[in-house]
């Protein structure tokens, strides 16, 4: 077996794995919910997460799932927001000052 398709078998094994909890979430211990989370936001790929947003089993809980953990704005990202504002408001307000 080669190293490529040994790491396919991984990842597709691993989505199995995430599949099969959002089946059965919000019955999953704290530990599964941060499995999810970590792998939603760092290890899925694109179409990992189009795998599975499509298949039916695991629809109602991967609707849920999503809207409760991953999608929410978070603190971080407010500040991440407002230190853009930040940055565009002083880039404006440079521009204007040398502009007259």
């Amino acid at each position: 077996m080669s190293n490529t398709s040994t790491i396919a078998s991984a990842i597709d094994a691993r989505r199995a794995h995430v599949e099969a909890l959002l089946s059965a979430y919000p019955d999953v211990t704290p530990e599964e919910r941060q499995l999810m989370v970590n792998w939603f936001r760092s290890e899925a790929s694109a179409l990992d997460v189009a795998l599975v947003a499509s298949n039916p089993a695991a629809e109602r809980g991967y609707r849920r799932f999503r809207s409760e953990n991953v999608d929410k704005f978070t603190i971080k990202d407010m500040g991440y927001a407002l230190l853009f504002a930040a940055i565009v408001a002083a880039a404006i307000l440079l521009i204007a000052w040398r502009a007259f």
